[in-house]
């Protein structure tokens, strides 16, 4: 490790270790990248997405208060159904009117499970394949959630409840364009493919399996969204820098933590996920044609080549909405994001990233055909973020 990378850990420590963070130094600090050792960077990701108070002070009694929370929606939302569904099956005469599965009541506890199934089979399908290059999301973790998974329970895990819908029911998969594709039964069985997914024992959960149960929780708790596909790949980089944290103290509530960390930014960024608001000021069109208007400010001639036949929805789309998360390695997505992260105006930065990223390609663009364009546009060359971030700097600083 060199000097200077030293002295920097340490302005980071000395920052961290005031009485009342100074948010602004802060951000400054961040923009640069952030330090993995010591915890430093899930530390700063927790204050930079406003769920940390500045207040040092403060920090113990409020995660204390935030974990018991999170406690309380896992009893609500998969304890107590899971207990429901298993004391429902024991006998005929528990099975009466009032939770019949084919109780048309809307408000019965049988079809609010169905369609919790729905959203959770969409769910699974997506976290089983999380950053499948690597290893991290299919081992198990260090710190499973004893409340789930207490011997003494019989009750219905979402594991369990996923591997028994799959064997009944039809395979739901819901896109971004709130299309829903139903398989037949048949190929149900075979989703999962035994030589896929080693199942752990009992008593022991993947890293996949945390982030399903925060998702889970998060579409219960915001029915008007619940879950699109693709909250997955924003999900997973949070969880993967909670989770790997040096510091165990802090590691093991990194389920908990994520999920109001990941539910803040969610709340900068869910218009994006809602299909009826798209075409709005606050939706994901106006974002992406921001991209093009912005790009016509700053390279007239790029813009003018692109505009004549590749719509920006055709690769904004999977950049803005995914926060890059799906065009770079996990750990050059985790760097991008402490500059997100640390901008006031995360979402405008955003944009200025799209840009830069055009502009450094500009070469290519501009002597390329659709076809040509179109496949740099998907599989993006450069994988030095460094430089791309430095541009959007650059581009920002001329504003």
């Amino acid at each position: 490790m060199s000097s200077s990378y030293k002295s920097r850990i340490q302005e980071f420590n000395t920052a961290l270790s005031e009485e009342k963070i100074n948010l602004e130094a802060l951000r400054e600090r961040c923009f640069s990248g952030i330090p993995f050792e010591g915890g430093i960077r899930a530390l700063c990701w927790k204050i930079l997405l406003n769920y940390l108070p500045l207040e040092r002070a403060l920090w113990d009694s409020f995660l204390k208060k935030q974990r018991e929370v999170y406690a309380q929606f896992l009893k609500e939302m998969i304890i107590q159904p899971g207990i429901a569904k298993a004391n429902l099956g024991l006998s005929r005469e528990d099975v009466t009117l009032e939770d019949h599965p084919l109780n048309p009541n809307p408000e019965s506890r049988w079809n609010n499970y169905f369609k919790d199934n729905e959203v959770l089979l969409q769910i699974d399908k997506d976290v089983r394949r999380l950053y499948p290059d690597m290893a991290f999301f299919q081992r198990a973790t260090e710190y499973p959630c004893l409340l789930i998974l207490d011997p003494q329970n019989e009750y219905e895990t979402l594991r369990r409840r996923v591997e028994q819908t799959t064997l009944k029911a039809q395979t739901v998969d819901r896109n971004r364009s709130g299309v829903t594709n139903v398989s037949s039964p048949g190929k149900a069985q075979n989703l999962y493919p035994s030589s896929e997914y080693e199942v752990l024992p009992n008593g022991c959960e993947a890293h996949w399996e945390v982030v399903e149960r925060i998702l889970f929780v998060y579409a219960k708790l915001n029915p008007g969204i619940a879950y699109v596909q693709g909250m997955n790949e924003i999900v997973g980089p949070i969880y993967y820098t909670f989770a790997t944290d040096p510091n165990s103290q802090w590691k093991e509530h990194a389920e908990s933590d994520t999920f109001f960390c990941f539910t803040n930014l969610m709340s900068e960024n869910r218009d994006n996920f809602i299909k009826s608001l798209d075409d709005s000021q606050c939706g994901i069109t106006y974002k992406m044609e921001s991209v093009y208007s912005t790009l016509k400010e700053k390279d007239v001639e790029l813009y003018l080549k692109l505009e004549q036949n590749i719509k920006p929805q055709y690769f904004t789309f999977r950049w803005l909405t995914l926060l890059l998360s799906q065009e770079f390695l996990l750990p050059d997505v985790i760097r991008i994001w402490d500059s997100l992260f640390s901008d006031k105006d995360r979402f405008s930065f955003l944009i200025l990233v799209c840009c830069a990223m055009l502009i450094l390609i500009r070469d290519q663009l501009l002597v390329g055909d659709f076809t040509a364009n179109m496949r740099l546009l998907q599989d993006y060359p450069i994988s030095d973020v460094h430089t791309i971030l430095k541009k959007a700097k650059q581009l920002q600083d001329e504003a």
